[in-house]
């Protein structure tokens, strides 16, 4: 058994908080690098698929004034606009999706005329993701 001095303990606590500090100073700039400024409409929006902690994870920063951030940011923006930035409030398209079970989780968070939208759900793969949420998670062509 490891019996540890006073002395020993004091530095070993003081290295403990200076580690977090230091990690938590790292994480803020990327929090920061995705929050535009004003009043503009936007939305951080992120797919991961497979298992959320060991998923591969794609994102993109959409900005609706002009619309532009990723591949269908104009059909995205104009989406989002006709539901009064509600997610859930996109019209689903009518789409046979295979019934293979490979999930995606879609996460948007940002604001809409000023209020803050979070939003997190799971699919049980891309085809469905797509059909529910229309271009807002389509980032690629």
């Amino acid at each position: 058994m490891t019996h540890l001095t006073k002395a020993a303990t004091t530095r070993l606590r003081r290295g403990l908080t200076a580690a977090a500090a230091l990690l938590l100073a790292g994480a803020a700039p990327a929090t920061a690098a995705h929050r535009p400024t004003g009043e503009s409409d936007w939305l951080y929006v992120t797919v991961t698929h497979g298992d959320e902690r060991s998923g591969d994870a794609r994102g993109a920063l959409l900005l609706c004034d002009p619309p532009r951030g990723h591949a269908h940011a104009a059909d995205a923006c104009t989406q989002l606009r006709s539901s009064g930035g509600d997610i859930h409030g996109i019209p689903h398209r009518d789409v046979l999706c295979p019934m293979i079970y490979a999930p995606a989780t879609a996460h948007a968070r940002g604001q809409w005329h000023g209020r803050p939208i979070h939003y997190t759900e799971t699919f049980s793969n891309t085809c469905e993701l797509n059909a529910r949420t229309g271009a807002v998670f389509t980032m690629s062509n």
